[in-house]
């Protein structure tokens, strides 16, 4: 039952995509810091772009937050070390939100996790569901075959930043004792634009 509630859900998330073209997807994150403006790309990451698009559209990432920032110098028991600021409805995500969505790895999407590029957080590989990530500099051990995860499966990359990066910087740049944000950054909403 619960895999063809799964295919039940990538069937409408791919309609949704169809829906929404194959032009790409402009999307504003607005934080108290500035605006980053983004790229979405559902003709390459349909599912994915679709799931990103459908909390958009409910609100879901109103009042939500930048709270983890992952750079070389916090990752102590890391052997592979990345760059990313991580963001989403954070303490929210367990309630209120869209069941996961299946993994669109990067060997199907052909988006590399280059600098600026949004990608989904996931644990394992269908468990992606509002929580995101953006790229500050390539970061080749997120993709498909990389080292990142033991599974190998990468993450799912959806789009980039075409405005705004020094945002993303200023966010990447506050001191943290660990990982996670003591005042995390707030997002007021992100929206199509």
């Amino acid at each position: 039952m619960r895999h063809l509630s799964t295919f039940i859900l990538v069937v409408l998330l791919a309609v949704s995509a169809v829906r929404c073209g194959t032009e790409k997807e402009k999307v504003i994150i607005m934080t108290e810091l500035g605006d980053i403006h983004l790229l979405l790309d559902p003709e390459n990451a349909p599912v994915t772009t679709a799931n990103f698009l459908r909390y958009v559209d409910a609100g879901l990432f109103d009042s939500s937050c930048f709270y983890r920032v992952v750079r070389p110098d916090n990752q102590p028991n890391d052997s592979v070390f990345i760059a990313v600021i991580q963001g989403g409805r954070y303490e929210k995500e367990e309630t209120g939100g869209f069941p996961p969505i299946a993994h669109e790895t990067t060997e199907q999407t052909g988006i590399r996790h280059l600098d600026g590029v949004i990608s989904m957080a996931r644990w394992t590989p269908g468990t992606a569901t509002s929580e995101f990530f953006i790229c500050v500099g390539d970061q080749p051990d997120l993709d498909y075959g990389g080292k990142r995860n033991p599974d190998g499966q990468g993450f799912a990359a959806f789009g980039k930043v075409t405005e705004g990066m020094d945002v993303v910087m200023k966010i990447h740049g506050i001191e943290v004792p660990g990982q996670y944000l003591e005042k995390p950054v707030m997002i007021y909403r992100i929206t199509r634009k």
